[in-house]
Protein backbone atom coordinates (compact mmCIF):
# COMPACT_ATOMS: atom_id res chain seq x y z
CA UNK A 1 0.00 0.00 0.00
CA UNK A 2 2.85 2.56 1.00
CA UNK A 3 4.67 2.01 -2.33
CA UNK A 4 1.52 3.02 -4.30
CA UNK A 5 0.65 6.36 -2.77
CA UNK A 6 4.08 7.22 -2.84
CA UNK A 7 3.91 6.60 -6.80
CA UNK A 8 0.95 8.57 -6.84
CA UNK A 9 2.54 11.45 -4.98
CA UNK A 10 5.23 11.75 -7.95
CA UNK A 11 2.41 11.80 -10.79
CA UNK A 12 1.01 14.54 -8.80
CA UNK A 13 3.62 16.69 -7.47
CA UNK A 14 6.62 15.96 -9.76
CA UNK A 15 10.39 15.02 -9.10
CA UNK A 16 13.39 16.44 -9.19
CA UNK A 17 14.61 13.59 -11.05
CA UNK A 18 13.24 13.08 -14.79
CA UNK A 19 10.83 9.96 -14.73
CA UNK A 20 10.71 7.85 -17.45
CA UNK A 21 7.80 8.84 -20.60
CA UNK A 22 8.28 12.30 -19.25
CA UNK A 23 10.55 14.80 -21.22
CA UNK A 24 10.46 18.42 -21.82
CA UNK A 25 12.68 20.65 -24.48
CA UNK A 26 12.76 23.87 -24.01
CA UNK A 27 15.55 26.87 -24.28
CA UNK A 28 16.69 27.23 -20.36
CA UNK A 29 17.96 31.05 -20.13
CA UNK A 30 15.73 33.82 -21.92
CA UNK A 31 16.22 37.91 -21.66
CA UNK A 32 14.33 39.76 -23.15
CA UNK A 33 14.28 43.66 -23.01
CA UNK A 34 11.58 45.75 -21.11
CA UNK A 35 8.50 46.08 -23.08
CA UNK A 36 9.18 43.52 -25.55
CA UNK A 37 8.00 40.20 -26.38
CA UNK A 38 9.70 36.93 -26.45
CA UNK A 39 8.91 33.97 -27.87
CA UNK A 40 10.02 30.65 -25.52
CA UNK A 41 9.77 26.96 -27.99
CA UNK A 42 8.62 24.03 -25.52
CA UNK A 43 7.71 20.57 -26.70
CA UNK A 44 7.08 17.83 -24.06
CA UNK A 45 5.90 14.52 -23.72
CA UNK A 46 4.17 12.30 -20.99
CA UNK A 47 3.66 8.19 -20.63
CA UNK A 48 0.29 7.08 -22.64
CA UNK A 49 -2.38 5.86 -20.28
CA UNK A 50 -5.73 3.93 -21.54
CA UNK A 51 -7.51 5.26 -18.28
CA UNK A 52 -6.79 9.10 -19.15
CA UNK A 53 -6.63 9.39 -23.01
CA UNK A 54 -10.34 10.55 -22.77
CA UNK A 55 -9.86 13.05 -20.42
CA UNK A 56 -8.77 16.84 -21.15
CA UNK A 57 -5.44 17.55 -21.03
CA UNK A 58 -4.50 21.11 -19.26
CA UNK A 59 -0.96 22.63 -19.28
CA UNK A 60 0.52 25.10 -16.98
CA UNK A 61 3.36 27.21 -16.66
CA UNK A 62 4.20 28.35 -12.65
CA UNK A 63 6.94 30.63 -10.97
CA UNK A 64 9.82 27.90 -9.40
CA UNK A 65 8.32 29.91 -6.19
CA UNK A 66 5.12 29.42 -5.67
CA UNK A 67 3.08 25.95 -4.47
CA UNK A 68 1.20 24.44 -7.71
CA UNK A 69 -1.57 23.13 -5.32
CA UNK A 70 -2.46 26.75 -3.87
CA UNK A 71 -1.01 29.27 -6.04
CA UNK A 72 -2.59 30.32 -9.32
CA UNK A 73 -0.07 29.61 -12.49
CA UNK A 74 1.49 32.56 -14.49
CA UNK A 75 0.02 31.20 -17.53
CA UNK A 76 -2.69 28.30 -17.79
CA UNK A 77 -4.55 26.48 -20.31
CA UNK A 78 -7.35 25.35 -17.60
CA UNK A 79 -10.38 27.34 -17.75
CA UNK A 80 -11.31 26.03 -13.85
CA UNK A 81 -7.62 27.86 -12.76
CA UNK A 82 -7.08 31.00 -14.79
CA UNK A 83 -3.57 32.82 -14.50
CA UNK A 84 -2.32 35.52 -12.10
CA UNK A 85 -3.89 38.57 -12.87
CA UNK A 86 -0.09 40.13 -12.88
CA UNK A 87 0.53 38.04 -15.79
CA UNK A 88 -3.12 37.26 -17.42
CA UNK A 89 -2.92 38.13 -21.00
CA UNK A 90 0.86 38.86 -21.25
CA UNK A 91 2.28 35.01 -20.48
CA UNK A 92 0.40 32.86 -22.88
CA UNK A 93 0.87 28.86 -23.74
CA UNK A 94 0.28 27.88 -27.25
CA UNK A 95 -1.86 25.48 -28.60
CA UNK A 96 -1.59 22.21 -26.69
CA UNK A 97 -2.07 20.01 -29.71
CA UNK A 98 1.47 18.15 -30.54
CA UNK A 99 2.46 18.04 -26.82
CA UNK A 100 3.07 22.19 -27.68
CA UNK A 101 4.26 23.89 -24.38
CA UNK A 102 5.37 26.97 -26.14
CA UNK A 103 5.18 30.20 -23.96
CA UNK A 104 4.91 33.54 -25.17
CA UNK A 105 5.47 36.72 -22.99
CA UNK A 106 4.19 40.17 -24.34
CA UNK A 107 4.99 43.73 -22.75
CA UNK A 108 7.41 42.15 -20.38
CA UNK A 109 8.07 43.81 -16.86
CA UNK A 110 11.19 44.01 -14.74
CA UNK A 111 9.08 41.89 -12.07
CA UNK A 112 9.03 39.04 -14.92
CA UNK A 113 12.38 38.54 -13.82
CA UNK A 114 12.80 34.52 -12.46
CA UNK A 115 12.39 30.68 -12.77
CA UNK A 116 9.43 28.79 -14.45
CA UNK A 117 8.28 25.59 -14.43
CA UNK A 118 6.08 23.85 -16.93
CA UNK A 119 3.28 21.40 -15.63
CA UNK A 120 0.80 19.16 -17.21
CA UNK A 121 -2.22 17.29 -15.84
CA UNK A 122 -4.47 14.67 -17.47
CA UNK A 123 -6.65 12.87 -15.92
CA UNK A 124 -4.57 10.58 -13.17
CA UNK A 125 -1.55 12.14 -15.06
CA UNK A 126 0.10 14.83 -13.38
CA UNK A 127 3.58 15.88 -13.87
CA UNK A 128 5.58 19.03 -13.07
CA UNK A 129 9.00 19.21 -15.23
CA UNK A 130 11.42 20.34 -12.22
CA UNK A 131 14.05 18.58 -13.61
CA UNK A 132 14.45 21.54 -16.69
CA UNK A 133 13.59 25.21 -16.19
CA UNK A 134 13.08 27.86 -17.93
CA UNK A 135 15.20 30.90 -16.61
CA UNK A 136 13.85 34.41 -17.55
CA UNK A 137 15.59 38.09 -17.14
CA UNK A 138 13.86 40.91 -18.14
CA UNK A 139 16.45 43.99 -18.57
CA UNK A 140 16.63 47.60 -19.56
CA UNK A 141 15.21 48.80 -22.43
CA UNK A 142 17.80 49.56 -25.07
CA UNK A 143 16.33 48.42 -28.32
CA UNK A 144 15.69 51.24 -31.05
CA UNK A 145 13.30 51.35 -33.61
CA UNK A 146 13.97 50.07 -36.97
CA UNK A 147 13.31 52.65 -39.84
CA UNK A 148 12.96 50.98 -43.48
CA UNK A 149 13.76 53.11 -46.20
CA UNK A 150 14.31 52.70 -50.12
CA UNK A 151 17.72 54.52 -50.84
CA UNK A 152 18.54 56.65 -52.83
CA UNK A 153 16.08 59.26 -52.17
CA UNK A 154 15.33 60.93 -55.11
CA UNK A 155 14.02 64.67 -55.13
CA UNK A 156 10.16 64.73 -56.34
CA UNK A 157 9.62 61.01 -56.36
CA UNK A 158 7.51 59.80 -53.87
CA UNK A 159 8.57 57.22 -51.38
CA UNK A 160 7.85 55.71 -48.47
CA UNK A 161 9.41 54.53 -44.65
CA UNK A 162 8.26 52.29 -42.39
CA UNK A 163 8.98 52.43 -38.75
CA UNK A 164 8.91 49.53 -36.58
CA UNK A 165 10.29 48.31 -33.24
CA UNK A 166 12.11 45.19 -33.47
CA UNK A 167 10.34 42.72 -30.51
CA UNK A 168 7.26 44.28 -29.99
CA UNK A 169 4.66 41.52 -30.47
CA UNK A 170 1.63 41.53 -32.45
CA UNK A 171 -1.39 41.93 -30.56
CA UNK A 172 0.32 43.22 -27.50
CA UNK A 173 -0.06 46.24 -26.08
CA UNK A 174 -0.80 49.39 -28.94
CA UNK A 175 2.33 51.58 -29.79
CA UNK A 176 2.38 54.97 -30.10
CA UNK A 177 4.79 56.00 -32.57
CA UNK A 178 5.71 59.66 -34.35
CA UNK A 179 7.95 61.70 -36.81
CA UNK A 180 9.89 64.29 -36.60
CA UNK A 181 12.09 65.86 -38.79
CA UNK A 182 12.03 69.22 -41.21
CA UNK A 183 11.18 66.62 -44.42
CA UNK A 184 7.79 65.72 -42.70
CA UNK A 185 6.97 69.24 -40.83
CA UNK A 186 4.66 69.85 -43.91
CA UNK A 187 2.75 66.86 -43.82
CA UNK A 188 -1.02 66.19 -42.12
CA UNK A 189 -0.24 65.54 -38.53
CA UNK A 190 -2.40 62.62 -38.78
CA UNK A 191 0.14 60.88 -41.56
CA UNK A 192 2.86 61.44 -38.61
CA UNK A 193 1.52 58.74 -36.33
CA UNK A 194 1.77 55.81 -38.94
CA UNK A 195 4.26 53.20 -39.01
CA UNK A 196 4.13 54.14 -41.93
CA UNK A 197 5.35 57.56 -43.69
CA UNK A 198 4.73 58.34 -47.36
CA UNK A 199 6.30 61.69 -48.25
CA UNK A 200 7.88 63.13 -51.39
CA UNK A 201 11.73 64.36 -51.05
CA UNK A 202 13.03 67.91 -51.69
CA UNK A 203 16.74 68.67 -52.99
CA UNK A 204 16.48 70.95 -49.46
CA UNK A 205 15.98 67.83 -47.68
CA UNK A 206 19.19 66.26 -48.27
CA UNK A 207 21.27 65.85 -44.87
CA UNK A 208 18.72 66.54 -42.44
CA UNK A 209 17.64 64.49 -39.69
CA UNK A 210 14.37 62.00 -39.51
CA UNK A 211 13.40 61.02 -36.02
CA UNK A 212 10.79 57.51 -35.28
CA UNK A 213 10.04 57.67 -31.93
CA UNK A 214 8.14 54.88 -30.27
CA UNK A 215 6.20 54.61 -26.90
CA UNK A 216 5.32 51.94 -24.65
CA UNK A 217 2.20 52.56 -22.53
CA UNK A 218 2.67 49.89 -20.00
CA UNK A 219 5.10 50.17 -19.23
CA UNK A 220 5.70 53.61 -19.83
CA UNK A 221 8.73 53.59 -22.01
CA UNK A 222 9.87 55.64 -24.99
CA UNK A 223 12.77 54.93 -27.62
CA UNK A 224 13.59 56.47 -30.72
CA UNK A 225 15.98 56.38 -33.55
CA UNK A 226 17.24 59.39 -36.02
CA UNK A 227 18.81 59.27 -39.22
CA UNK A 228 19.76 61.96 -41.88
CA UNK A 229 18.39 61.57 -45.39
CA UNK A 230 20.13 60.72 -48.41
CA UNK A 231 18.41 62.61 -51.19
CA UNK A 232 19.61 62.27 -54.69
CA UNK A 233 18.89 65.55 -56.48
CA UNK A 234 19.60 67.01 -59.85
CA UNK A 235 18.37 70.80 -61.02
CA UNK A 236 20.50 72.97 -62.56
CA UNK A 237 20.11 76.92 -61.13
CA UNK A 238 18.45 78.65 -63.98
CA UNK A 239 19.64 81.91 -65.68
CA UNK A 240 18.29 84.09 -68.75
CA UNK A 241 20.57 87.16 -69.32
CA UNK A 242 22.87 89.41 -68.24
CA UNK A 243 23.99 93.01 -69.06
CA UNK A 244 27.41 94.33 -68.17
CA UNK A 245 29.29 97.49 -69.01
CA UNK A 246 32.09 97.17 -71.38
CA UNK A 247 35.41 96.87 -70.16
CA UNK A 248 34.74 95.16 -66.97
CA UNK A 249 35.67 91.62 -65.65
CA UNK A 250 32.89 89.06 -65.41
CA UNK A 251 32.76 85.79 -63.51
CA UNK A 252 30.36 83.59 -64.39
CA UNK A 253 28.96 81.06 -61.47
CA UNK A 254 27.57 78.19 -62.23
CA UNK A 255 25.24 76.13 -59.62
CA UNK A 256 23.98 72.71 -59.74
CA UNK A 257 22.01 71.96 -57.06
CA UNK A 258 22.77 68.21 -57.18
CA UNK A 259 23.81 64.81 -54.60
CA UNK A 260 25.93 63.29 -55.71
CA UNK A 261 27.69 66.53 -57.29
CA UNK A 262 27.02 66.93 -61.25
CA UNK A 263 30.35 67.67 -63.14
CA UNK A 264 30.03 71.29 -64.79
CA UNK A 265 31.46 72.90 -67.60
CA UNK A 266 30.91 75.67 -70.07
CA UNK A 267 30.18 76.06 -73.64
CA UNK A 268 30.27 78.92 -76.03
CA UNK A 269 26.60 78.99 -77.84
CA UNK A 270 24.49 75.46 -77.59
CA UNK A 271 27.19 72.28 -76.63
CA UNK A 272 27.03 70.06 -79.91
CA UNK A 273 27.77 66.39 -79.88
CA UNK A 274 31.51 66.52 -79.43
CA UNK A 275 31.90 69.98 -79.12
CA UNK A 276 34.90 71.65 -76.77
CA UNK A 277 34.24 73.24 -73.49
CA UNK A 278 35.38 76.56 -72.97
CA UNK A 279 35.90 75.77 -69.45
CA UNK A 280 35.52 72.62 -67.82
CA UNK A 281 34.38 73.87 -64.05
CA UNK A 282 31.90 75.75 -63.28
CA UNK A 283 33.64 79.03 -62.89
CA UNK A 284 34.08 80.85 -66.79
CA UNK A 285 36.10 84.42 -66.23
CA UNK A 286 35.90 86.94 -68.55
CA UNK A 287 39.01 89.30 -67.73
CA UNK A 288 37.57 92.66 -69.60
CA UNK A 289 34.38 92.00 -71.66
CA UNK A 290 33.53 93.29 -74.95
CA UNK A 291 30.94 93.45 -78.04
CA UNK A 292 32.84 90.55 -79.08
CA UNK A 293 32.05 88.26 -76.27
CA UNK A 294 28.26 88.77 -76.63
CA UNK A 295 25.74 85.81 -77.20
CA UNK A 296 24.72 83.03 -75.61
CA UNK A 297 26.55 81.28 -73.06
CA UNK A 298 26.04 77.31 -71.91
CA UNK A 299 26.38 75.46 -68.71
CA UNK A 300 26.04 71.54 -68.95
CA UNK A 301 26.03 69.28 -65.77
CA UNK A 302 25.91 65.39 -66.35
CA UNK A 303 24.92 63.49 -63.26
CA UNK A 304 24.14 60.15 -62.96
CA UNK A 305 19.84 61.18 -63.50
CA UNK A 306 20.85 62.45 -66.22
CA UNK A 307 22.04 65.82 -68.30
CA UNK A 308 20.85 69.37 -68.46
CA UNK A 309 21.57 72.48 -70.19
CA UNK A 310 21.29 76.10 -69.04
CA UNK A 311 21.85 79.31 -71.51
CA UNK A 312 22.48 82.58 -71.01
CA UNK A 313 22.41 85.27 -72.49
CA UNK A 314 25.29 88.09 -72.25
CA UNK A 315 24.63 91.60 -73.15
CA UNK A 316 27.42 94.28 -73.14
CA UNK A 317 26.49 97.55 -72.76
CA UNK A 318 28.84 100.54 -74.22
CA UNK A 319 29.10 104.31 -74.24
CA UNK A 320 29.13 105.89 -77.70
CA UNK A 321 31.55 105.48 -80.21
CA UNK A 322 31.79 108.04 -83.39
CA UNK A 323 32.65 107.61 -87.14
CA UNK A 324 32.42 110.95 -88.51
CA UNK A 325 31.80 113.65 -89.34
CA UNK A 326 32.77 113.01 -92.83
CA UNK A 327 31.73 116.44 -95.36
CA UNK A 328 31.80 116.93 -98.84
CA UNK A 329 30.57 119.44 -101.46
CA UNK A 330 27.41 118.65 -103.29
CA UNK A 331 25.10 120.08 -105.43
CA UNK A 332 26.16 123.14 -104.51
CA UNK A 333 26.08 122.77 -101.12
CA UNK A 334 27.87 121.20 -98.08
CA UNK A 335 26.48 117.60 -97.43
CA UNK A 336 28.18 115.58 -93.86
CA UNK A 337 27.14 112.33 -92.52
CA UNK A 338 27.90 110.82 -89.41
CA UNK A 339 27.65 107.15 -87.39
CA UNK A 340 27.55 106.17 -83.91
CA UNK A 341 27.28 102.52 -82.40
CA UNK A 342 26.58 102.06 -78.90
CA UNK A 343 24.45 99.72 -76.50
CA UNK A 344 21.79 100.90 -76.17
CA UNK A 345 21.64 102.65 -79.52
CA UNK A 346 22.58 106.41 -79.45
CA UNK A 347 20.91 109.35 -80.33
CA UNK A 348 22.90 111.33 -82.59
CA UNK A 349 22.32 115.36 -82.77
CA UNK A 350 23.92 117.89 -85.22
CA UNK A 351 24.60 121.39 -83.70
CA UNK A 352 24.76 124.28 -86.39
CA UNK A 353 26.65 126.97 -84.86
CA UNK A 354 24.70 127.66 -81.43
CA UNK A 355 21.35 125.78 -82.89
CA UNK A 356 20.90 122.17 -82.15
CA UNK A 357 19.25 119.83 -84.81
CA UNK A 358 17.16 117.05 -83.21
CA UNK A 359 16.09 114.12 -85.26
CA UNK A 360 14.56 114.43 -89.02
CA UNK A 361 14.36 117.87 -89.66
CA UNK A 362 14.35 120.11 -92.67
CA UNK A 363 13.96 123.90 -93.94
CA UNK A 364 15.32 125.91 -96.73
CA UNK A 365 18.62 125.67 -95.71
CA UNK A 366 19.59 122.76 -94.52
CA UNK A 367 18.08 119.05 -94.42
CA UNK A 368 18.62 116.64 -91.24
CA UNK A 369 18.04 112.41 -91.79
CA UNK A 370 18.30 110.56 -89.08
CA UNK A 371 18.10 106.47 -89.25
CA UNK A 372 18.37 103.45 -86.35
CA UNK A 373 19.53 99.84 -87.18
CA UNK A 374 20.77 97.57 -83.81
CA UNK A 375 23.30 99.36 -82.16
CA UNK A 376 24.24 101.95 -85.05
CA UNK A 377 22.82 105.40 -85.43
CA UNK A 378 23.24 107.00 -88.48
CA UNK A 379 22.68 110.87 -89.78
CA UNK A 380 22.98 113.07 -92.44
CA UNK A 381 23.19 116.63 -92.95
CA UNK A 382 22.90 119.01 -96.16
CA UNK A 383 23.42 122.51 -96.20
CA UNK A 384 22.30 124.65 -98.98
CA UNK A 385 22.80 127.86 -97.71
CA UNK A 386 24.43 130.08 -94.66
CA UNK A 387 27.40 129.03 -95.13
CA UNK A 388 29.49 131.35 -93.58
CA UNK A 389 32.92 131.83 -92.04
CA UNK A 390 33.27 130.68 -88.78
CA UNK A 391 30.85 128.08 -89.23
CA UNK A 392 30.97 125.32 -86.77
CA UNK A 393 29.24 121.85 -87.30
CA UNK A 394 29.13 119.15 -84.49
CA UNK A 395 28.03 115.94 -84.35
CA UNK A 396 27.26 114.50 -80.98
CA UNK A 397 26.26 110.72 -80.00
CA UNK A 398 25.14 110.09 -76.93
CA UNK A 399 23.71 107.55 -74.60
CA UNK A 400 22.90 106.12 -70.62
CA UNK A 401 26.47 105.52 -70.46
CA UNK A 402 28.45 108.53 -71.70
CA UNK A 403 28.12 110.74 -74.93
CA UNK A 404 31.08 111.67 -77.80
CA UNK A 405 31.21 114.42 -80.28
CA UNK A 406 33.44 115.35 -83.00
CA UNK A 407 33.23 118.96 -85.09
CA UNK A 408 34.23 120.61 -88.25
CA UNK A 409 35.52 124.20 -88.29
CA UNK A 410 35.61 127.18 -91.13
CA UNK A 411 37.81 129.49 -90.32
CA UNK A 412 38.97 132.84 -92.02
CA UNK A 413 42.38 133.38 -93.19
CA UNK A 414 42.80 136.56 -95.34
CA UNK A 415 40.61 135.45 -98.78
CA UNK A 416 40.05 131.93 -98.46
CA UNK A 417 38.44 129.48 -95.91
CA UNK A 418 40.95 127.59 -93.69
CA UNK A 419 39.40 124.28 -92.69
CA UNK A 420 39.68 122.95 -88.92
CA UNK A 421 38.53 119.54 -87.46
CA UNK A 422 38.40 119.57 -83.93
CA UNK A 423 38.18 116.33 -82.34
CA UNK A 424 37.63 115.13 -78.34
CA UNK A 425 40.30 113.14 -77.02
CA UNK A 426 42.33 110.95 -79.45
CA UNK A 427 41.11 111.93 -82.88
CA UNK A 428 43.66 115.05 -81.80
CA UNK A 429 46.28 113.36 -82.79
CA UNK A 430 44.89 111.21 -85.97
CA UNK A 431 43.60 114.88 -87.31
CA UNK A 432 47.56 116.68 -87.31
CA UNK A 433 48.84 113.41 -89.29
CA UNK A 434 46.27 113.91 -92.18
CA UNK A 435 46.64 117.56 -92.36
CA UNK A 436 50.76 116.93 -92.90
CA UNK A 437 50.11 114.39 -95.52
CA UNK A 438 47.52 116.26 -97.39
CA UNK A 439 50.07 119.35 -97.39
CA UNK A 440 52.50 117.58 -98.73
CA UNK A 441 50.46 116.07 -101.29
CA UNK A 442 49.08 119.12 -102.35
CA UNK A 443 52.94 120.82 -102.31
CA UNK A 444 53.86 118.37 -104.67
CA UNK A 445 50.42 118.53 -106.99
CA UNK A 446 51.59 122.41 -107.74
CA UNK A 447 54.97 122.00 -108.42
CA UNK A 448 53.77 119.33 -111.61
CA UNK A 449 51.39 121.56 -112.65
CA UNK A 450 54.17 124.62 -112.76
CA UNK A 451 56.11 122.22 -114.41
CA UNK A 452 53.71 121.11 -116.88
CA UNK A 453 52.39 124.46 -117.48
CA UNK A 454 49.01 124.19 -115.76
CA UNK A 455 46.62 126.77 -115.40
CA UNK A 456 46.84 129.29 -112.73
CA UNK A 457 44.93 128.68 -109.58
CA UNK A 458 42.76 131.46 -108.80
CA UNK A 459 42.15 132.69 -105.19
CA UNK A 460 38.19 132.61 -106.45
CA UNK A 461 38.56 128.72 -105.94
CA UNK A 462 36.78 127.27 -102.92
CA UNK A 463 39.88 125.48 -100.99
CA UNK A 464 36.69 123.97 -98.71
CA UNK A 465 35.60 122.19 -101.74
CA UNK A 466 38.71 120.81 -102.28
CA UNK A 467 39.76 119.88 -98.97
CA UNK A 468 36.51 118.23 -97.80
CA UNK A 469 35.68 116.30 -100.28
CA UNK A 470 39.82 114.80 -100.44
CA UNK A 471 38.90 114.01 -97.23
CA UNK A 472 35.40 112.54 -97.35
CA UNK A 473 36.85 110.09 -100.02
CA UNK A 474 40.03 108.95 -97.74
CA UNK A 475 37.82 108.22 -94.86
CA UNK A 476 34.35 105.83 -94.13
CA UNK A 477 31.29 107.42 -95.21
CA UNK A 478 27.68 106.36 -93.97
CA UNK A 479 26.93 104.55 -96.61
CA UNK A 480 29.48 101.70 -95.22
CA UNK A 481 27.02 99.18 -93.88
CA UNK A 482 26.45 99.35 -90.12
CA UNK A 483 27.78 95.89 -89.77
CA UNK A 484 31.66 97.00 -90.52
CA UNK A 485 34.32 97.84 -87.72
CA UNK A 486 34.72 100.58 -86.01
CA UNK A 487 38.33 102.02 -85.90
CA UNK A 488 40.16 101.81 -83.09
CA UNK A 489 40.39 104.59 -80.87
CA UNK A 490 40.57 105.47 -76.90
CA UNK A 491 38.04 105.28 -74.61
CA UNK A 492 35.56 108.33 -75.25
CA UNK A 493 36.04 110.96 -73.15
CA UNK A 494 33.10 112.44 -70.78
CA UNK A 495 31.01 115.54 -71.73
CA UNK A 496 32.63 116.89 -68.83
CA UNK A 497 36.35 115.91 -70.44
CA UNK A 498 35.90 117.35 -73.49
CA UNK A 499 38.82 119.17 -75.07
CA UNK A 500 38.98 120.56 -77.81
CA UNK A 501 42.24 120.66 -80.67
CA UNK A 502 42.18 122.87 -83.63
CA UNK A 503 44.49 121.71 -86.84
CA UNK A 504 44.57 124.64 -89.52
CA UNK A 505 45.52 124.02 -93.14
CA UNK A 506 45.66 126.77 -95.41
CA UNK A 507 45.78 126.72 -99.14
CA UNK A 508 46.89 130.19 -100.79
CA UNK A 509 46.78 130.94 -104.61
CA UNK A 510 50.09 129.99 -106.40
CA UNK A 511 51.14 131.57 -109.34
CA UNK A 512 52.94 128.83 -111.44
CA UNK A 513 56.18 128.92 -113.45
CA UNK A 514 55.89 129.51 -117.29
CA UNK A 515 57.11 125.86 -119.13
CA UNK A 516 60.37 126.16 -121.49
CA UNK A 517 58.77 123.38 -123.45
CA UNK A 518 54.97 123.63 -124.19
CA UNK A 519 54.79 120.12 -125.64
CA UNK A 520 56.14 118.84 -122.09
CA UNK A 521 52.41 118.50 -120.84
CA UNK A 522 52.07 115.76 -122.62
CA UNK A 523 54.93 113.80 -120.80
CA UNK A 524 54.05 115.08 -117.17
CA UNK A 525 52.27 112.71 -114.74
CA UNK A 526 50.02 115.30 -112.66
CA UNK A 527 50.43 112.42 -109.78
CA UNK A 528 53.14 111.46 -108.12
CA UNK A 529 54.04 109.38 -104.93
CA UNK A 530 55.04 111.09 -101.97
Amino acid sequence: MVPLLFLLFLLWGGSLEEQPGFELQVQESVTVQEGLCVHVPCSFSYPWSSSSSSTELYTYWFSKEDSVWYDSPVASKDPNRPAKTATQGRFLLMDTTNNNCSLQIRDSQRSDTGTYMFRMERGSVKYSYQEKMLKLQVTALTEKPHIQIREPLESGRPTQLACSLPGACEGGRPLTLSWAGAAVDSLDPRNLSSSVLTFIPRPGDHGTNLTCQVKLEWPQLTTQRTIQLNVSSFKILQATSLTILEGEALRLLCVADSNPPAELSWFWGSPGLNATPISRTAILELPRVGPAQEGNFTCQAQHPLGSQNVSLSLFVIYPPQLLGPFCFWEDQGLHCSCSARAQPAPSLHWRLGAGLLEGNHGNATHVVTSSSEGPWTNSSLSLREGLSPELRLSCEAQNVHGAHRASILLLPEKSVFQVGVALGGAGALALLSLCLCLISFCRVKALRRQAAGRPKVTDDEDPVMSTVTWGSKRNLGLDKPPNQGLPTEDPPLSEEQWEVYYGNLSFHGMKPQGPEDPDANSSINEYSEI
